[in-house]
């Protein structure tokens, strides 16, 4: 099998539950790896074979299952994937934990890496600098921009004052002339 071939879905679940027992127990047996993914042994074995064949995995018959440092440093990115993904489902679109957790585990195969960046930035700009409108897209577009939210965020927030008053002022001078 070639090394650069890009993983499945079911190679990268793999591949994530190996980092999870890893850093729970700081190795993985065979019987841990068909638990956490919920298939039969004899599937883990083969998962682990073409896993070993590409680089990513220690794998021998019987004996503990560790990744390599290029497994590991894919592993970490399949986690950060699943993790974003996740506190966006939950922190933005307010989705309940189990079904955030579902649904995540499914996106995460498909989704680019600039994609979930963005996604990571958007809920970093959500927590520094929550405020609506067509000025808090600006200022989440210029963060996704420059990454100076928490610089700007005072000066996007009187930007925002700032219409509100002209609004105010539009307001007030409708009705005084409506009135005269």
């Amino acid at each position: 099998m070639s090394r650069t071939e890009p993983l499945s879905a079911n190679m990268e679940d793999y591949l994530e539950a190996i980092f999870h027992i890893s850093e729970e127990k700081q190795a993985a047996r065979a019987k841990d790896i068909a638990d956490r993914v919920q298939v039969n042994k004899s599937s883990v074995t083969g998962a682990l074979k073409s896993l070993s064949d590409k680089g990513l995995v220690n794998y021998a018959p019987y004996d503990i299952i560790t990744l390599t440092a290029r497994g590991k440093k894919l592993a970490v990115e399949i986690v950060r994937r699943h993790e974003a993904l996740k506190n966006f489902f939950i922190k933005i679109l307010l989705i309940d934990k189990d079904e955030a957790e579902e649904a995540s585990c499914r996106v995460e195969h498909t989704v680019s890496k600039n994609i979930i960046d963005r996604l990571i930035q958007f809920v970093e700009f959500m927590e520094i600098c929550p405020r609506g409108g067509k000025q808090w897209l600006k200022g989440f577009r210029r963060h996704c921009q420059n990454g100076d939210t928490a610089n700007r965020c005072g000066d996007y927030i009187a930007e925002c004052l700032e219409d509100l008053k002209k609004r105010e002022r539009q307001i007030t001078s409708s009705e005084k002339a409506s009135t005269s």
